[in-house]
């Protein structure tokens, strides 16, 4: 845990030995989407893009054309999730993406998997074509760096694109380097005005904005607090995100990157906070989790912050 860049309190758990990388699963897509937010800011495009301006095999297709940036960072776009997508031995991630049906018109549903990262970054390394730079250059340059981060472990495809949806391997202070950036509003990364649009959430899920996940409806009459990954397991049409929040009672301001297997980032900017979970779990509830790391105020209380279990190898 860390509060204004000092460490309150960090305890690593009794397990087998290991260099202190772990899995951060969809942990990895805020670094894409703050390298999104970046070439938003230096003018590549913006969120309203219609991304068939690049895309040519989507100009032909009604709902497909109609399909911007921030709808595809947002999972709003409609595209079947395709989760085989994660799968190793594929020579093309994005060309099938770009080929999925769409399950739902655009903005009409949250449908959370890879599919739509893998069409942004289709769009994305087509835009970085005139000035000669992959989409992971770009992130390394103005987001990884920066950080005092390097080069990533991208699980690229036969065709050397990387999966945005997972991939990282990172140890809890590297890992809070995001969490910096949050707790800084953005800086030195973006500017506060372009992170807060990507914070703000969608129509259909206002607890996720562009790999980040928000507390922002906690203090709503009607907040309902939702076990992210309990409710992303469901299929996606019995998935209910209306008034979801991670931590009823919590701070509004509160923001997490959320990882499969209890894998946590948690940044309240208003205290300067910062709280990395690193672990295996087959059951996490953030609620329960922040509840018993601040016991009802936000002095927080020492709990297992990085666990010990060994990562099952055959997840990534």
């Amino acid at each position: 845990m860390l509060e204004r860049g000092k460490v309150r309190w960090e305890e690593d758990g009794e397990g087998p030995p290991w260099d202190g990388r772990r899995r951060i699963f969809s942990g990895t897509k805020g670094f894409w989407i703050l390298a999104a937010l970046r070439a938003v800011q230096d003018g590549l495009f913006s969120l309203d893009t219609p991304v068939s301006e690049t895309l040519v095999e989507w100009r032909s297709d009604p709902a497909k054309r109609r399909i911007s940036v921030r709808e595809l960072l947002n999972f709003t776009s409609g595209l079947d999730p395709a989760f085989f997508l994660h799968a190793d031995g594929l020579y093309n991630r994005n060309a099938r993406a770009l080929f999925l049906p769409l399950l739902a018109r655009p903005g009409q549903v949250f449908l959370y998997g890879p599919a739509s990262l893998q069409v942004f970054h289709e769009f994305f390394r087509r835009r970085l074509l005139p000035r000669r730079e992959t989409p992971t250059h770009f992130l390394e340059t103005h987001v990884l760096y920066p950080m005092g981060l390097g080069r990533q472990r991208y699980l690229e495809d036969g065709s050397g694109n990387p999966l945005l949806a997972t991939g990282f391997l990172l140890r809890t202070r590297q890992w809070a380097a995001i969490g910096e950036v949050l707790a800084h509003h953005g800086m030195p990364i973006v500017e506060p005005d372009v992170l807060e649009e990507a914070l703000c959430g969608s129509a259909v899920n206002s607890a996720f904005g562009m790999g980040f996940w928000n507390n922002r409806a906690a203090s709503f009459p009607g907040a309902r607090e939702v076990d992210v990954e309990t409710m992303l397991s469901r299929p996606w049409r019995s998935q209910d995100w209306r008034n979801a929040c991670l931590w009823r009672g919590g701070p509004t301001d509160l923001v997490a990157a959320i990882g499969s297997h209890g894998q946590r980032l948690y940044v309240i900017p208003s205290r300067g906070l910062i709280v990395v979970r690193q672990g295996f779990s087959d059951a996490f509830s953030d609620g329960d989790f922040l509840r018993l790391l601040f016991r009802g105020s936000y002095e927080p209380h020492p709990v297992t912050a990085a666990g010990s279990d060994s990562p099952d190898p055959s997840e990534r």
